[in-house]
């Protein structure tokens, strides 16, 4: 493959007219997009006007069925407004690469909108705030961040977890027996850190679970923490006592006994290798090879999680370049590549419900391991059927061509599925 086209399908989101021809230096023009700081996004709904909507719908639980309706309605129309508007900058970005970097990592660490409607208007917020201000960052500051969200919050349950021994369940309060949820503890070790095979055990989940305890989530009865969303520590629902987790103690001096295992689960040996197995599965090949792995983890380790380091090192490896390793266009790397290809500057609601078509809605994957990066998780036949059937009302919107012409084989045809 030409190596501007390289740059700007494997590194970027895909070409926009013209633009190859730009690229005097692929890698150069790919590095340059690392200096500086990620590109801030202004929110489309303000933090009060979220706060607001998610306390009125919880409200709503004790007013009527039209009341409900009305409310989850306003949460759904939340959620597709930040679709759009993250749809939007991923088509018109002139730093691809800085795009695609937080769609990685904003699925590394991944929330789902269609897991829970209280999770839905606050994904955008998610990796607005938690995710794009650290992808040049360090890698434990990331997880923090996520962590500390109140859509990571919600999602994994971590909200409403209570330590057995806290003070609160000890007073049994009524409305906080809920008792401890391990399902944050969990996919932080599995699916953020360490991984499947860290090394880690179910006791020391169990003990990590209790670290957890008390990391909760302020503002959700609206008028609380300003009239925003955020983090909280509660003392009363925290486990008290030293834990230990993966062979190293952490005395219990509140908020921070969590940070500091945090922090070490992002620095061990085995988080730097799993990290460096899906970041090359994602830029390389499905099948990673070793030696690329082994050369992004020796920067992972060596930099103590440096992301700006890591992405550097990324474009300098030569199986990234070479024209026998390939990946095949997810739903999304597919429907952003054929709106570059036509110059769109405003995809509209109806893009974003053809991604639920796709079975690639932004934001919802089906499972805290995230969306799949693989060819066999989307080449079967319904799905590239689907394509091609899109193919042709995409070209009709976006070009007013007959939707037989060349542009729908084009952007329907195999060699455009592969980046």
């Amino acid at each position: 493959m030409d190596p501007a086209l390289h740059a700007l399908n494997r590194f970027g989101l895909g070409a926009r007219p013209g633009e190859a021809r730009t690229l005097g230096d692929p890698r150069g023009w790919l590095r340059a997009q690392l200096t500086g700081a990620p590109p801030v996004l202004q929110p489309p709904v303000s933090a009060s006007a979220l706060a607001e909507a998610i306390a009125s719908f919880r409200s709503a639980g004790q007013g009527n069925r039209q009341a409900r309706q009305q409310a989850r309605r306003r949460l759904v129309d939340i959620a597709a407004t930040e679709a759009r508007a993250a749809l939007t900058q991923r088509v018109t970005s002139d730093r691809p690469y800085v795009e695609r970097l937080v769609a990685f990592w904003s699925n590394h660490l991944c929330v789902s909108a269609s897991a829970k409607v209280l999770v839905a208007p606050m994904a955008g917020s998610y990796e607005r705030d938690a995710i794009r201000p650290h992808v040049f960052g360090q890698f434990d500051d990331m997880v923090l961040a996520s962590a500390k969200h109140p859509a990571m919050l919600a999602y994994l349950d971590n909200f409403q977890s209570i330590g057995p021994g806290s003070r609160a369940a000890a007073r049994g309060r009524r409305r906080l027996q809920r008792g401890l949820n391990e399902n944050y503890a969990r996919e932080l070790l599995e699916l953020h850190t360490l991984g499947v095979d860290g090394g880690y055990t179910q006791q020391d989940v169990l003990e990590l679970a209790k670290v957890l305890t008390g990391w909760t989530i302020s503002g959700l009865a609206g008028g609380a923490g300003g009239g925003r969303l955020g983090f909280m520590f509660d003392p009363m629902r925290h486990e008290p006592g030293t834990r230990t987790v993966l062979g190293k103690a952490y005395g219990d001096d509140s908020v921070e006994q969590g940070e500091r295992a945090i922090r070490d689960f992002c620095r061990h040996p085995a988080t730097a290798t799993f990290v460096a197995t899906k970041l090359v599965t994602h830029f390389v090949a499905d099948q990673p090879p070793d030696g690329a792995v082994e050369r992004i983890a020796a920067v992972f380790r060596r930099t103590g999680g440096d992301l700006r380091e890591v992405s550097n090192a990324l474009i300098e490896l030569p199986e990234a370049w070479s024209g026998e390793t390939r990946k095949f266009r997810t739903p999304q790397d597919w429907l952003v590549a054929v709106l570059r290809t036509f110059g769109a500057t405003d995809p509209d609601a109806r893009l974003i419900n053809a991604l639920r078509q796709l079975r690639h809605p932004i934001w919802s994957p089906q499972a805290p391991k995230g969306f799949g990066d693989t060819m066999q998780e989307w080449a079967d036949p319904d799905s590239l059927l689907n394509r091609a059937e899109l193919a042709r009302t995409l070209v009709r919107r976006l070009a007013g061509q007959d939707p037989g012409d060349r542009m729908a084989l084009m952007i329907a045809g195999p060699s455009f599925q592969w980046r």
